[in-house]
C-alpha cells in the first residue's frame, strides 16, 4: 500500500500534465516572430523621469525661458504614466509593491515640474513632502545629482568628478563592470565639459534641499576608509579640472569619443541599454555633432526604439530581451516534452545566427580565446554574457537546428569559451572574469551599487548546468572548481545568493540544478540543508515568494506567492533530490490552481534584479516559462512521460 504522499503525487500527475501541456501551448503561441520569443521587460518610472530631462537637454527652452519640445505629446504620456505609479504617501518606488525610495522620487518630482506640473498640484506637494522625509535632495545617488548638475540644479563641487582620463589609464576601465564603463565613458565627456542647460524660466528645486544638511560627505566614523580616500582624490580631481592639462584633458576626450563610437557598431547602441544610450546622445551633442549626423540620428533613434506607446500604455524599456527569452522558453519547451522538435528548430537557427563572432571588452582578459557567446539583446556584439550562453546552450541541447554541423561547432566554441571565462576563485561572473576590486566600489560615483562583476551562485549554477548538458564529464577540473565555489558560497541558513534574480530562492534554486548536473549527491549535507531552508520559507498557500528587499536587508525577506518564485523554489526541491515532501505537492498546487485560462500565469512582483538595491526588473514572460520547467521537472521526478 502506497504512503499518503505517493497518493497525493499520483493524484497530481493527471492535473500537472494538464496544466503542463496547456502551458507549453500558451508559451509557444507567445512567439514573436522569426522564431525568437521578446517578452516585456519593464522597470521603475525612472526611465520615463529621466526620459523628460532628456528631452530638456534635445529641445532647450527658447531664449524667453519658454519650454515648447516638439516632442510634447510624448513627454506629456510620460507624465502620465508616471503619476499612475505614484504611492499613496506621495513617492515613488523602484520595485512593484516597493516603498518609496528618495531617488525614483526625487527624478519624478524635477520631470514632472519640468513638464509643466505645478508644484501647487496635490501630486507634486505630497511628493515632495516625501522626499524631504526621506532625506531630500542630499540623500539621493550620485547619478540624481550628476544629471541636476548639468542644468546647474546641482552645485558642480558636490558632485563626483569622473573623469575623461580613465580611459588614458591603461585597463582600468576594464576593472570596472561593462555596463559600468558604457555609462561612465559616456558620462565623463558630459562631466568634463561641464555644461550647465538652460532649464524653463523660473525653475528650480531649491525646495528639495533640507536645510542645515551637508551637500558633500564624509565619513567621520571611519576616517581611514577607502570612502574618504577617493572622497580626497574627488578634491584634487576638481583642482585638476581647473588648473590641468588641457592638451590632455582634449585627448581624453577624444579617446572617450572614439571607445564610444566603436561600441556603438555591431550593437542596439552603446552596451543596448538604457542609461548608455541616453548619455550617449547627449555626448554626441556636446561633442558637436549636429543632429542630422549619421551618429547622432542611430544613436537617437536606438534610443527611441526602447519606448513602448500603444495599447499596452507608455513606458520605457531598459533594453529588449529576445536572446534571453527565447534561450529560456526553447529551453523549458524542450523539457516539456509538450511541443515536436521541428516546433523549436526555427528558434535554435535564429540563436545561432546571434552567436558573437567578434572579440569584445572580454578579450582584454582573454586576448588569445576565440570569440563565441551570446548577448541579451538583438544586438550587443561587443558584450556578450556568461549567463546568456550558459541559457543558450542549454537551450541548443533540447532543440535541432536545421544544419546540425553548424550547431555542433557553434557548440563547441560557446563551452571553449565558457570554460575560458572561469574566474580564478571557480564562480562565474556575467561578463567579465575576475572583475573583482572591491575598493572600486568606494569611489564616488560607485553608488548604483553595481560598480564591479563579481562571479556569483546563480550564473555559476547555471553554468554548470550546461556544461552538463553539452557532455562535458563531472571530473573536468573546471566542474570541480564551480562545485568548490558553491559549496563556499553557500550562505549559514543552506541558501545562496541570487545576483540576477530575486533573490536567495533564485540563488538557491540554480546552485542546487547546477549541483545536481555536476553529479553531486543529494545526500551531501550541505543540499539537504538547502531543500530544509526551501521548505521553511515556503508560504501558506503553497508557494514562494520574495521581496527585492532581501538585498538591502542581507537575508532572506518573504513576500506573497508568485508563479516565478514558486517554480524556482520547486525546481530547487527537485534538484535537492525531493520528490515526494507535503511542500513540493503544495507548489505544485499552486501553480496547477492559479493558472490562468488561456495557459499562463499572473505576476505582479519584481522577480529580475539590474543593480542591486538601485534597480529592479519584471520579465513579463518568466511568470509563463519558469512554471513549464517546474511541472515538467515534477513529471520527470515522479518517472512520468508526456503524452
Amino acid at each position: 500500500m502506497s504512503s499518503p504522499s505517493l497518493q497525493i503525487a499520483d493524484a497530481l500527475l493527471p492535473t500537472s500534465s494538464a496544466t503542463l501541456g496547456r502551458a507549453a501551448e500558451y508559451l509557444l503561441s507567445r512567439r514573436a516572430g522569426e522564431g525568437y520569443w521578446c517578452g516585456e521587460l519593464t522597470a521603475d518610472t525612472t526611465l520615463e523621469s529621466d526620459f523628460i530631462l532628456l528631452e530638456l537637454w534635445r529641445h532647450p527652452p527658447q531664449p524667453d525661458g519658454v519650454w515648447n519640445p516638439p516632442t510634447r505629446g510624448l513627454i506629456n504620456k510620460a507624465v502620465r504614466s508616471i503619476l499612475a505609479r505614484q504611492l499613496p504617501d506621495g513617492g515613488f518606488s523602484i520595485y512593484e509593491k516597493g516603498p518609496s525610495e528618495v531617488s525614483a522620487s526625487i527624478k519624478a518630482y524635477v520631470a514632472l515640474k519640468v513638464a509643466g506640473i505645478d508644484t501647487g498640484d496635490a501630486s507634486l506637494a505630497r511628493l515632495r513632502e516625501r522626499i524631504l522625509a526621506l532625506g531630500g535632495l542630499q540623500a539621493a545617488n550620485s547619478y540624481v545629482k550628476i544629471n541636476l548638475s548639468l542644468f546647474g540644479l546641482y552645485p558642480r563641487e558636490h558632485t563626483p568628478s569622473i573623469p575623461p582620463e580613465l580611459n588614458l589609464a591603461g585597463n582600468l576601465i576594464y576593472e570596472m563592470s561593462s555596463w559600468t564603463r558604457a555609462i561612465v565613458t559616456p558620462l565623463s565627456i558630459l562631466h568634463s565639459m561641464n555644461p550647465r542647460r538652460p532649464v524653463p524660466a523660473g525653475f528650480t528645486v531649491e525646495e528639495l534641499f533640507v536645510p542645515g544638511v551637508p551637500l558633500a560627505f564624509v565619513d567621520r566614523e571611519k576616517i581611514l576608509s577607502w570612502g574618504n580616500f577617493f572622497f580626497v582624490a574627488d578634491r584634487l580631481l576638481k583642482l585638476w579640472e581647473r588648473h590641468g592639462s588641457r592638451s590632455l584633458r582634449t585627448r581624453a576626450i577624444r579617446r572617450a569619443e572614439q571607445w564610444i563610437l566603436a561600441r556603438t557598431r555591431h550593437s542596439d547602441g552603446l552596451g543596448a541599454i538604457y542609461p548608455s544610450m541616453m548619455y550617449v546622445v547627449m555626448a554626441l551633442d556636446l561633442l558637436g555633432y549636429p543632429p542630422d549626423h549619421p551618429d547622432v540620428q542611430e544613436a537617437t533613434r536606438q534610443f527611441m526604439n526602447l519606448m513602448i506607446d500603444d495599447h499596452r500604455g507608455f513606458f520605457f524599456q531598459p533594453c529588449y530581451s529576445p536572446v534571453w527569452d527565447t534561450a529560456i522558453a526553447v529551453h523549458v519547451l524542450g523539457e516539456s516534452g509538450c511541443v515536436p522538435g521541428r516546433a523549436l528548430t526555427p528558434a535554435a537557427d535564429w540563436l545561432l545566427s546571434k552567436e558573437v563572432r567578434q572579440k569584445g571588452d572580454w578579450s582584454v582578459k582573454r586576448p588569445n580565446v576565440e570569440p563565441s557567446g551570446w548577448y541579451f539583446e538583438f544586438a550587443n556584439e561587443w558584450y556578450p554574457d556568461i549567463d546568456d550562453t550558459a541559457q543558450v546552450l542549454l537551450a541548443l541541447s533540447q532543440s535541432t537546428a536545421s544544419d546540425p554541423e553548424a550547431q555542433q561547432a557553434a557548440r563547441k566554441r560557446a563551452i571553449d569559451w565558457l570554460l575560458a571565462m572561469q574566474g580564478s576563485d571557480g564562480g562565474w561572473a556575467a561578463f567579465d572574469v575576475d572583475n573583482n576590486w572591491n575598493f572600486l566600489s568606494s569611489v564616488p560615483f560607485a553608488d548604483h551599487n553595481a560598480m564591479l562583476d563579481p562571479t556569483c551562485p546563480d550564473i555559476t549554477g547555471r553554468v554548470l548546468e550546461a556544461l552538463a548538458a553539452c557532455g562535458v564529464p563531472h571530473s573536468q577540473e573546471a566542474v570541480r572548481r564551480g562545485v568548490a565555489y558553491l559549496k563556499k558560497a553557500q550562505e549559514s541558513d543552506g541558501s545562496w545568493y541570487g545576483r540576477w534574480g530575486v533573490d536567495y530562492i533564485y540563488g538557491t534554486y540554480l546552485a542546487l540544478r547546477g549541483l545536481q548536473a555536476s553529479g553531486e549527491s543529494d545526500r551531501e549535507a550541505y543540499i539537504l540543508r538547502a531543500g530544509e531552508w526551501l521548505r521553511s520559507i515556503q508560504n501558506a498557500d503553497g508557494g514562494w515568494g520574495e521581496s527585492c528587499a532581501s538585498y538591502n536587508n542581507g537575508t532572506y525577506t518573504a513576500d506573497h506567492s508568485t508563479p516565478s518564485q514558486t517554480a524556482w523554489a520547486v525546481l530547487g526541491l527537485i534538484a535537492g533530490g525531493d520528490t515526494t515532501s507535503s511542500s513540493l505537492h503544495k507548489g505544485i498546487e499552486y501553480l496547477v490552481e492559479t493558472q490562468q485560462s488561456d495557459g499562463g500565469w499572473d505576476e505582479d512582483l519584481s522577480t529580475g534584479t539590474g543593480f542591486p538595491g538601485v534597480f529592479y526588473l519584471q520579465y513579463h514572460l518568466y511568470r509563463h516559462s519558469f512554471p513549464v520547467l517546474a511541472l515538467a521537472a515534477y513529471r520527470k521526478a515522479r518517472g512520468a512521460t508526456h503524452s
